[in-house]
């Protein structure tokens, strides 16, 4: 049985072109990541801060376990304290009332305030809200 070549993938007429686009798309690419200063580490910036902090609220007399268990020292055993509380004794009017939970003391509420949504009766969100009049 004789050696054959195999058959081109490309008949060679095309080849030249190919070649010729395969260079002009190298040389763009080329062109562009010196543009973006790709050769003075422009593109990524691995030891940079986000540019906005995350930051993520909860309602405390809507949110579930899950939701609960996503602030931060909070596990589901607090959780679940959380809203066993609200069962039993209704919705919380501020964030003070965070302290009538077992396990939340004024460390954890602090550690809480920037992600509790302000509640109705207390407007700031800081549990500073009063009932009565307001104080001179």
């Amino acid at each position: 049985m004789p050696f054959r070549l195999p058959q081109e993938a490309l008949p060679r007429r095309s080849q030249p072109l190919l070649a010729g686009c395969v260079a002009v798309g190298l040389a763009l690419l080329a062109v562009w990541l010196v543009a973006t200063g790709a050769l003075s580490g422009g593109l990524v910036h691995h030891d940079a801060a986000s540019a906005v902090p995350l930051a993520y609220t909860v309602d405390v007399n809507s949110a579930g376990a899950g939701e609960l268990m996503q602030l931060p020292g909070l596990g589901p055993a607090l959780a679940a304290r959380i809203i066993d509380h609200r069962i039993t004794h209704g919705r919380f009017t501020s964030a003070a009332d965070l302290l009538a939970v077992p396990g939340i003391g004024p460390a954890t509420l602090d550690r809480l305030l920037p992600h509790l949504r302000p509640l109705s009766g207390d407007p700031r969100g800081d549990g500073t809200a009063t009932t009565g009049p307001a104080q001179p």
